[in-house]
């Protein structure tokens, strides 16, 4: 019986098949945001995670599943055997991590939890390189990346209060200079 490729069965995938991948993927017009390899016995599942500032939707997937597709036939060898192929975008569940995902949750509510423990739920506005306004309680709160432990999406079932839109909105507009 072969012994398994560590890389692929501790779920990390092999950075050949991301470098393979990435530019398939980028001149598609999206982001690979992650790649995952796992092997079950002589079959492996290969998820693709893509996004895009734009959003991405089913023909999107669609297309981009039979470009990946076709390039992983050209580079079978670097899976080692028969594979299932799962493309897909990031759930709602996904943790914001960095800058373009609170970008992408603009005007979105978000449960929030800092390294301090402290833990709130607030609207997203401005997201910057280093930090993020939300408004939280009706006040807005800058919050800077490196503070948070998890933050992730809430899903609502109305829609956000036109208020708390407005007050987000000016917060991310520049502000007007006095040309009186």
């Amino acid at each position: 019986m072969p012994s398994p490729r560590p890389a692929q069965d501790a779920g990390q995938p092999p950075e050949q098949l991301h470098g393979v991948l990435e530019p398939i993927v980028r001149d598609a017009g999206f982001e690979l945001d992650q790649l995952d390899v796992r092997a079950a016995g002589r079959r492996h599942t290969i998820k693709v995670v893509v996004d895009s500032d734009s959003g991405i939707g089913l023909d999107d997937i669609a297309h981009l599943s039979r470009l990946v597709s076709a390039e992983l036939d050209q580079h079978e060898h670097l899976i080692g055997g028969s594979y299932t192929l799962e493309v897909t975008s990031p759930g709602v569940d996904r943790p914001l991590t960095g800058p373009r995902h609170w970008r992408r949750a603009h005007l979105r509510q978000v449960a929030v939890r800092t390294r301090e423990g402290a833990t709130f739920t607030g609207r997203v506005g401005r997201a910057g390189e280093d930090a993020v306004t939300l408004l939280v309680d009706g006040e807005l709160r800058e919050l800077r990346y490196a503070d948070v432990d998890h933050a992730g999406v809430q899903v609502e079932f109305r829609p956000a209060p036109e208020a708390e839109l407005q007050l987000l909105q000016g917060a991310s507009e520049p502000p007007q200079e006095d040309t009186a």
